[in-house]
């Protein structure tokens, strides 16, 4: 992790505490010239005048107030579209990958693609659950909380950040080992992972200011700048592939440039453009309740997120047993289900984020309203993507696997007949997830996830050592637990409306 990173809200203090000081060295006539142009006085020496928190506010979008289905789609919408550029990073290296170097190269980009997930979902769930936290602030109007939050969280999740990465570059070989990385693949994916281990810091920063500013309501800049990098992705990879032929180390390193692009603007963006974010000297201390009402909201979001990836990087070390084949297989129809119901995910973190700004506002029959409201856009998006991802799997995997490669068109397609088929089931498990994080209830949503990850890991192992169904067994224990967890949190939440009755 870079200096700059870690030092980030350390530089909004010394930005902020430098302005005042130099307003105060301006002549008398200076100050006098300055005070007639409330426009313009504040602004240019980042004090934050009135106009300039409105004019920062203006971007923010309040989810207390307005139709709700509407209000909810508004917000949502840029995160969608955000998280599908987002997905572009992998689906890039993924097609340039399989259609150029091969079944193994894609194998070993899929698989590293796994192993990523996992390691950024630690700091990517401690990210989400700040961000719940910055949204109650939000919805109560309380930015000094607000500010002394993201001091205490920045500092908390960037120490884990710069230790995980150490981490994992120290153990990459015991880590591959540990996956049942074949030895055709093992090579490939070890140059992967050493280049795309160094964009571990921008994903950070990236998820950390994204959180915070939809927290705040601002859904539309994290998008735009997921867009840059996303085209910054492709065109590096396919100049680092096809032009400077570095094969699966230049699409690494084409995609952890990328990240940085994103990463670091957005911070920038967040210096510059919203003053009322700054952290300030004042804000700077250990308030102990504070630092554990945080640490309740992240540790556990973090926790649900990593048993999630952790369960799914468990049925990868059962498909790599598989071999080559089924790897491939596996890493195209993956990112066709990622796209499939992404859209889904995004809108279970928006509807989170309108939950909380209501929670912390205290408006129970909006909060009431809007799960209604949700459960019904979230059927009617999964029912016809189920449909078409059902209909067209063969012909989707043909975007990442050349049609000569028969047995692994094979394999792929009957996962996403499995899966597409029920993606009606996730669709409600992502609201689940994000209504319990805002209702600070964290804790139902890491256990929702047991329900879901155990049943899916466990069964996976057990009917792929059955003869007669072995990998399809696999693909049959994904909607398996997401149903059995879509029913155990539905019946917490009538258990709640029936406790609150009594009360």
């Amino acid at each position: 992790m870079s200096a700059f990173t870690f030092f980030a809200p350390y530089a909004m203090i010394l930005q902020n505490e430098a302005e005042d000081g130099f307003k105060g060295m301006l002549p008398r006539g200076a100050a006098r010239f300055f005070g007639n142009f409330p426009d313009a006085r504040r602004d240019i020496f980042g004090t934050m005048s009135q106009r300039t928190i409105s004019a920062a506010r203006a971007h923010t979008l309040d989810l207390t107030q307005g139709p709700i289905t509407g209000t909810m789609l508004r917000f949502a919408l840029p995160m969608i579209a955000g998280n599908l550029l987002q997905q572009c990073y992998n689906i890039a290296d993924t097609l340039i990958v399989g259609r150029f170097l091969g079944a193994d190269a894609l194998a070993a980009v899929g698989s590293s693609y796994t192993l990523m997930t996992f390691l950024t979902s630690i700091f990517s769930g401690l990210c989400m659950g700040c961000g719940a936290f910055f949204a109650i602030c939000r919805g109560r109007r309380d930015d000094a909380r607000l500010r002394q939050g993201i001091f205490l969280s920045f500092s908390m999740i960037a120490l884990l950040t710069a230790a995980l990465w150490a981490a994992v570059c120290l153990w990459t070989h015991p880590i591959l080992r540990l996956l049942q990385v074949p030895t055709a693949v093992y090579g490939l994916m070890y140059d992967y992972l050493t280049l795309i281990f160094w964009g571990i810091a921008a994903t950070f920063l990236y998820n950390f200011f994204a959180c915070l500013l939809r927290a705040v309501g601002n859904s539309a800049v994290p998008l735009l700048f997921l867009g840059i990098a996303a085209v910054l992705n492709i065109v590096l990879d396919l100049f680092c592939v096809l032009v400077l032929d570095l094969g699966v180390a230049g699409a690494a390193a084409a995609t952890a440039i990328a990240q940085w692009a994103s990463g670091a603007g957005l911070l920038a963006y967040t210096l510059l453009k919203m003053p009322h974010l700054r952290v300030h000297r004042a804000d700077c201390r250990l308030n102990r309740a504070l630092a554990a009402e945080l640490a309740r909201f992240s540790l556990l979001t973090c926790l649900q997120q990593s048993v999630m990836n952790f369960g799914i990087l468990m049925v990868q070390r059962l498909v790599n047993s598989f071999g080559a084949a089924v790897m491939a297989a596996f890493a195209a129809a993956v990112k066709i289900d990622s796209f499939a119901y992404m859209p889904v995910q995004d809108f279970g973190n928006a509807f989170s984020t309108f939950i909380a700004q209501n929670h912390g506002a205290g408006k129970t029959r909006r909060i009431q309203d809007g799960i209604r409201s949700a459960v019904r856009v979230c059927l009617f998006f999964c029912i016809p993507v189920s449909a078409l991802v059902f209909l067209f799997a063969r012909p989707l995997l043909t975007l990442f696997i050349s049609p000569g490669e028969a047995e692994i068109l094979r394999i792929g397609a009957e996962y996403l007949r499995i899966e597409g088929a029920f993606y009606c089931g996730i669709g409600v498990l992502f609201l689940l997830y994000g209504l319990y994080r805002a209702l600070e209830r964290p804790g139902m949503s890491l256990a929702l996830t047991v329900i879901s990850l155990g049943t899916r890991v466990g069964l996976a192992y057990l009917l792929a050592a059955v003869p007669g169904i072995g990998v399809v067994g696999i693909w049959w224990s994904v909607p398996i637990g997401w149903f059995l967890a879509d029913a155990a949190g539905v019946l917490y939440y009538v258990f709640l409306l029936q406790k609150q009755r009594k009360t």
